[in-house]
């Protein structure tokens, strides 16, 4: 999920002020109490997660966030400008497998081409576009208080640009995203031309107090999460956990009439249950650390009041895993029905070896039965000693069961995999080929990667302590979060044969369509 970050569940359990007009702001928003600054200020917020399918859902609930506090907003999303959005998966053909075999390639003599293929792909798609420059330039002429700026890591370039706007009218920019609480990260964007600050923490409360503060030039340290130009910054914000009292998110001025199907983005708590995976860098980002759950009242209240407001029965839930409270999921697929009324939903799992872990068979079935259309999860791999050296807390068997289980259920089957994990063989490969040919008709979704190191990760500290020998550090990309690196075992021609094989497996699951009562939510996990 993109930009800071939550619902308006229940106003009462909102900021309150005594007596005294002193806000009482929950446990870890700030170091300190501070009377409530009056002033109504204008917010300029560009969201340049610009999904092609629904609104951004951290954006939504900055929005209400600063509504609820009397300040004005202006939200500016590229897709309401025929912008292209990005889409993230569809109907493949002979071309997306042959590009993909490109991409993926460990050939020695093609390693140059690939690489070069790789990065003009990367800078056509990051590029600035001239028609965002243009409206953050006539929406500044309106000379909001302050410019935010919603960002993921591969927006550097256009975030650059409109630093530069910025500055030259004089309008503070304060940028927040997931990955902005990473020291590295941190370092390598605070240089943005006219940049006011870098807030690497999540905001559904905070927000309205600390654009007072640029506003009134406020020292900026004394609110947790913050990195400024210079280098200077506050402590690390702690994770966010009143998420009950997190507001409804506000999604009235996206561009709807843009998106193809109203589906609302929504989610349940924030972080994984099992945190364990030694690649992931979801649980390390700033709304990603430590397991924090919402009550189900909060979300079927959430749910209720969007298919109001939105005048859908469609919802995404975006959570990192939904079964991370299996009461919690059972909860959403007994009540869905009863406050949405034909409700279809889809969400994200993980097949972890709890004793109930919420995804037995009876589960998926009352899953499908409450409006659940499609379901996605990390396979990773088809072999067990690769899940076990990533730590993912899963068996293959268990997969296998699960992707059998949903589809009997009648739900959709999408799941993630990469090569290159280091240790990774060509037996482990030829592994994760058998499985996909095996579990071709119960699986209707692969996205299969190359596998990136990630800042913070395990994994990352493995690479820089040396003990991972095949892994041959390029260099660092600080921006992105990530190091440039050769794994040396996947040079090989058996490696190379296997990879090809798997690849030929994602492509044949790749190229059929889904099944009619999912296809509205294809490309949206």
């Amino acid at each position: 999920m993109g930009a800071w970050l939550r619902r308006d569940a229940f106003a009462s359990q909102r900021l309150v002020e005594d007596a005294r007009g002193r806000a009482a702001i929950l446990p870890g928003a700030m170091r300190e109490v501070r009377p409530i600054d009056r002033t109504r200020h204008t917010a300029l917020l560009v969201d340049l997660n610009n999904f092609a399918t629904f609104p951004t859902l951290a954006v939504g609930i900055l929005i209400a966030a600063l509504r609820n506090a009397g300040h004005e907003v202006r939200l500016l999303v590229p897709l309401a400008y025929d912008v292209p959005a990005s889409e993230r998966e569809r109907v493949e053909w002979w071309l997306d497998h042959w590009m993909r075999r490109i991409h993926l390639s460990t050939w020695a003599p093609a390693r140059w081409f690939r690489d070069m293929a790789r990065g003009l792909r990367y800078w056509w798609r990051q590029r600035p576009h001239r028609t965002v420059l243009r409206e953050v330039a006539r929406a500044i002429e309106a000379k909001p208080d302050v410019l935010l700026l919603s960002a993921y890591l591969q927006h550097h370039a256009t975030v650059v640009e409109i630093g530069k706007l910025a500055r030259a009218a004089g309008i503070p920019l304060l940028l927040g995203g997931p990955a902005f609480n990473l020291k590295g990260v941190a370092d390598a964007w605070r240089t943005v031309p006219g940049l006011t600050a870098i807030f690497g923490g999540e905001a559904d409360l905070l927000l309205p107090e600390l654009i007072a503060a640029i506003v009134c030039k406020d020292d900026l340290l004394k609110f947790d999460g913050i990195v400024l130009p210079d280098g200077e910054r506050s402590r690390p914000a702690p994770p966010f956990r009143a998420l009950d009292s997190s507001p409804v998110p506000d999604f009235s001025d996206f561009p709807w009439d843009r998106y193809r199907v109203r589906i609302v983005p929504i989610m349940t708590g924030r972080g994984c249950q099992w945190a364990k995976c030694s690649f992931c860098s979801d649980v390390v980002s700033a709304n990603g650390r430590t397991y924090r759950t919402r009550s189900l009242e909060s979300v079927l209240h959430e749910m209720r009041e969007q298919s109001r407001r939105q005048a859908t029965s469609n919802f995404l839930f975006l959570d990192l895993k939904l079964n991370s409270n299996p009461a919690l999921f059972r909860g959403i697929a007994e009540h869905a029905q009863d406050v949405v009324p034909g409700a279809q939903w889809i969400g994200t799992v993980h097949v972890d070896t709890r004793a109930d872990n919420g995804l037995s068979r009876a589960d998926l079935r009352a899953a499908a039965a409450s409006g659940m259309r499609r379901v996605s999860f990390g396979l990773e791999s088809g072999s067990q000693r690769m899940l076990d050296l990533m730590t993912k807390g899963a068996t293959v068997e268990a997969n296998s069961m699960f992707i059998r289980h949903a589809f009997e259920a009648g739900i959709s089957v999408r799941c993630t995999m990469f090569k290159g994990y280091p240790g990774e063989t060509a037996e482990d490969l030829e592994r994760s080929a058998r499985f996909l040919e095996e579990h071709l008709r119960y699986i209707d979704r692969v996205r299969f990667n190359e596998f990136s190191i990630l800042e913070d990760t395990p994994i990352w500290a493995q690479v820089h302590a040396g003990d991972l020998p095949d892994i041959e550090v390029n260099g660092a990309q600080a921006r992105l979060g990530r190091i440039s690196y050769l794994n040396r075992s996947t040079q090989v021609s058996d490696y190379r044969r296997a990879k090809a094989r798997v690849l030929g497996a994602v492509f044949a699951i790749n190229r059929r369509r889904l099944a009619p009562g999912a296809q509205m939510f294809d490309g949206m996990m």
